[in-house]
């Protein structure tokens, strides 16, 4: 099988990677597809797909505890997966490296951890309300096991945290700081490293929620200084259900186990039970094998690209978009951070998202619409909800032709 890693170029081109993703060599509703919902989900190199393929058709077995070859080719590709996943996060050792199926269940494990073990009446969990639902909901549920109080952190008119607003908040009250390094519904690139030494000025932990950065930037948990940094596999061109959760190692070695069962443990008898040791504390059962090994495949993809370049494709399609955007009579964008990658989303006056994202459909044009899992947001911006076009390394200015021509298509029908 051909490693990921020898897949180099000297030059980013987009039009080349295309040509590396396979579903993206097909037509929707007669239509070549323009795929344009990567901050849902991001399509899969053919690398990911071989690597995954090859582990089912060649090295199928359970980690750590076989004693045959295949469990050993297993177990050894598995946890190359995590050294994989620790070198690109920057981390200190692989055994803060936590797999789970998610971003979202990494910061439920955290929650009903750290936060059950930790939190009491009176404490404060600060959140922005930049956030997916993902890292609001879990901390209100465990707020409201353990008395907890959680306070949204104000942001300014253009989708930024509000960094003098997040001052007066910052007491010793407050216990956590829960952030996304990047707004999957505006873009907003958050100052989480500044964020992060605010919050822990006054002792409280910091949790970063980067299910939306790590296909855009380099990620360096150690720059950052956070407690936790979580992301997830599919949007970073791995499989679906593989994730990781990040977490200093004195903390989460002071957090108990979040879920029970086999390889978790160290001993069980009916007079009690005594753990493993980091990582294998936290990852109960059977694990995502395949899962792992197809987001080490998309990681070593990526390395071998210039990511640097990549970024800035990113934006300058969103600044394409800026552009034709400015053409459309009735077209708002939703928010204008500081600093974004690319994420367009916007309204039409008179035209309902959903009404739009179903004529773009037709047109083979995928977009996303709704409130996107950011109610709060959404609310704040007194918006039902917005149609979300996000850009990936795969696209190309063609791409935002043809969406910008989709919405003209679609203005004349609506009149």
């Amino acid at each position: 099988m051909t490693s990921p890693a020898a897949v180099t170029r000297p030059v980013f081109d987009p039009a080349a990677i295309r040509l590396d993703f396979p579903i993206l060599q097909q037509q929707v509703n007669g239509q070549p597809l323009v795929y344009l919902d990567n901050a849902a989900t991001t399509q899969k190199p053919e690398v990911v797909i071989e690597a995954i393929s090859h582990y089912y058709r060649h090295d199928n077995a359970n980690v750590h505890r076989g004693a045959h070859t295949l469990s050993d080719r297993a177990t050894v590709a598995f946890e190359n997966a995590r050294s994989t996943v620790s070198r690109f996060i920057n981390s200190p050792a692989p055994s803060q490296v936590i797999w789970v199926r998610g971003a979202t269940e990494a910061i439920n494990l955290v929650a009903h951890s750290w936060g059950r073990s930790t939190l009491e009446a009176g404490d404060r969990i600060l959140v922005s309300y930049l956030e997916h639902h993902s890292n609001i909901v879990p901390w209100q549920m465990i707020a409201a096991a353990t008395g907890a109080e959680v306070i949204p952190i104000p942001i300014t008119g253009g989708g930024d945290v509000d960094l003098e607003a997040l001052a007066t908040l910052l007491d010793e009250r407050v216990k956590l700081v829960a952030v996304n390094h990047v707004s999957n519904a505006l873009g907003t690139i958050n100052p989480v490293a500044e964020i992060t030494r605010m919050a822990q000025a006054v002792g409280a932990r910091v949790l970063v929620d980067g299910a939306q950065a790590t296909a855009h930037m380099a990620v360096d948990v150690q720059a950052i200084g956070c407690d936790f940094y979580t992301f997830s596999g599919h949007k970073l061109f791995g499989p679906t259900g593989i994730g990781v959760l990040w977490g200093k190692e004195s903390v989460l070695e002071a957090m108990p186990p979040f879920f029970g069962g086999g390889e978790m443990i160290e001993t069980v008898s009916f007079s009690g039970s005594t753990w493993n040791v980091l990582p294998f504390k936290f990852e109960a059962g059977t694990p995502n094998i395949a899962g792992a090994i197809g987001l080490a495949a998309a990681i070593d993809y990526l390395n071998a690209l210039d990511m640097d370049a990549a970024a800035q494709h990113e934006v300058a399609l969103l600044e394409q978009s800026l552009a034709l955007g400015a053409e459309v009579e009735g077209l708002r964008r939703i928010g204008d951070p500081a600093q974004s990658v690319g994420i367009f989303s916007f309204v039409i006056d008179g035209v309902h998202p959903s009404d739009l994202g179903m004529l773009l459909d037709q047109q083979g044009i995928a977009v996303r619409t709704g409130h996107h899992c950011t109610q709060p947001l959404m609310a704040h911006y007194q918006v039902p909800g917005t149609v979300r076009a996000s850009y990936s390394l795969y696209n190309t200015a063609d791409d935002v032709e043809r969406l910008f021509a989709g919405i003209h298509k679609a203005k004349r029908l609506f009149g």
